[in-house]
């Protein structure tokens, strides 16, 4: 058998003929030799069922996911599709998020599949036949980082998690993006499938462009990865920025997104060198115009931008105004872009991000937060998780652990929702505990946590309209009223868990 050098010298007396260099020459031979000979040997490239098969995976085993496809992925319903061919039974599903695209689990559910989820959040049809009592076991519901800290410490132990992939090679080495012309998905960091990758007994890459070793930067190595999948489709990439990430006109988004930026710049953190995270709704994202513009105004720069990141901070890195992006989940295709191209675009684990256990974790250092709520109550409460009609309908996500450790966390919401009030007596249900929220931003004024005095008075000395919360909850029941008690059943079809791993709350089923 010839050697490769030998072959390169074959390829070098034909090079005049074939047009192309040596090197070009050589390492196509070299490429194809290595994913001809090395997928056969590793084993590592299997089918689906294989991987399954392989893994080892019983009856009342867990299985964990991601989603970072967001409204796009096609991973969990194709996985849990075949196991439900297979004749699975009684499987725990750990995902760090699920959304409207997963209704067919409900089937899955009722034939004794799915037995038990653990989640960030739930959304569509899923979440309203679970709130009306599908589940025998309730839904366990984790923030991120508290996801994170539960895999590190066993008490989410994974069996198999299965992890789509923009892009792997044969060995493994797997990414949110891909840089070969082939590539059909794009989602950019994989931040909340790394302590999956890194902690499950084993791991399945499922991704649909296989690509030549080595598949470099990677977000997950191949020393972690036991079997690699390849298939159509892993997600539909013009969906991450589905949901609650938009841009808004609505003229009361706007004055929220203002009432934000004012408390962001004048609560006293607004200095060189500041860090921030905003979420993806109207007003916060609205929110970002105001604070950018007073950046290049008063000529002051961020250290880093935390969380989902958007377009929105990556045109502000680009602009030099924010030095780094912290990237836990790329929440749009520009952003899936920047990490990729980005040096100073950094991929986080969910760990990395935002565990409480972890000394170095971003949020630990994070000094301003801007966060959405469905409800706020007269403690500072704050439910992101059920809505007004007691139907879950929303996700933890980072909320509970960035307001807690951040130096100013500011909840924004409209005072009325339609006819809905969003500042209430006690929310339906706990997931910011009122301790860790500073100030909540309506269109009719500012509330500020009374333990934070020394902020009250820099909000009132830059002339903002600081009021009373107790004021903003009379004055949504004197234009509407008070609803009526929800019409909860007595089974508990949610838990919610706090940081540090123990009940906060329950969420009971909803009768018709």
């Amino acid at each position: 058998m010839s050697t490769l050098k030998d072959r390169a010298a074959a390829i070098s007396a034909q090079a005049g003929k074939m047009g192309k260099t040596v090197y070009q020459e050589t390492q196509e031979a070299k490429n194809g030799m290595f994913r001809r000979d090395y997928q056969k040997e590793n084993g590592k490239v299997v089918t689906l069922e294989e991987a399954i098969r392989r893994s080892g995976l019983k009856d009342g085993m867990t299985i964990s996911f991601h989603h970072h496809f967001r409204g796009g992925d096609k991973v969990v319903n194709m996985v849990v599709a075949k196991l439900a061919e297979m004749g699975f039974k009684n499987l725990h599903l750990a995902a760090s998020s699920l959304s409207d695209v997963h209704a067919p689990l409900i089937e899955h559910i009722k034939s004794g599949v799915i037995t038990k989820i653990t989640t960030s959040g739930l959304r569509g049809e899923l979440a309203n036949e679970i709130s009306h009592g599908l589940m025998d076991e309730p839904v366990e519901f984790r923030s991120h980082g508290g996801r994170g800290s539960a895999i590190a410490t066993g008490e989410i132990h994974i069996d198999v998690a299965f992890l789509g992939a923009s892009s792997c090679d044969p060995a493994g080495n797997a990414s949110g993006y891909s840089r070969s012309e082939n590539a059909k998905s794009i989602c950019g960091s994989l931040g909340y499938a790394l302590p999956d990758a890194q902690y499950a007994d084993k791991v399945v890459i499922i991704t649909d462009d296989l690509v030549a070793y080595p598949n470099t930067p990677n977000a997950i190595s191949e020393r972690n990865v036991d079997y690699v999948v390849v298939v159509d489709s892993v997600g539909d990439s013009s969906k991450i920025s589905s949901g609650a990430i938009r841009d808004s006109k609505n003229p009361r988004d706007i004055l929220l997104a203002q009432n934000a930026a004012k408390v962001i710049i004048n609560g006293g953190y607004f200095k060189e060198g500041f860090s921030i995270q905003t979420g993806t709704g109207g007003a916060s994202l609205a929110a970002v115009k105001y604070i950018r513009e007073s950046m290049i105004e008063r000529g002051i720069h961020a250290s880093y931008a935390l969380g989902g990141i958007t377009a929105h901070m990556v045109k502000m890195h680009e602009e030099g105004l924010i030095g780094r992006l912290i990237d836990v989940q790329s929440f749009d295709k520009v952003a899936a872009e920047s990490l990729k191209n980005d040096a100073f675009h950094k991929e986080v684990s969910a760990n990395e991000y935002a565990s409480a256990d972890e000394p170095g974790s971003a949020t630990h250092f994070l000094d301003m937060v801007i966060l959405s709520a469905l409800e706020v109550d007269v403690n500072f409460n704050v439910n992101v998780l059920v809505g007004s009609d007691g139907i879950i309908r929303g996700a933890i996500g980072g909320h509970p652990d960035t307001a807690a450790d951040s130096a100013l966390s500011i909840i924004v919401c409209p005072l009325l929702r339609g006819r809905i009030p969003c500042v209430v007596d006690e929310v339906t249900t706990l997931i910011t505990p009122g301790s860790t929220v500073d100030v909540v931003v309506t269109e009719y004024g500012i509330a500020v946590n009374p333990r934070r005095p020394e902020l009250a008075e820099r909000l009132r000395a830059a002339g903002l309209r600081i009021v009373d919360i107790h004021d903003l909850r009379d004055r949504a029941r004197k234009a509407i009223g008070t609803p009526e008690p929800l019409p909860f059943g007595d089974k508990v079809v949610g838990v919610v868990m706090n940081r540090e791993g123990s009940v906060q709350d329950v969420i009971m089923n909803i009768v018709d």
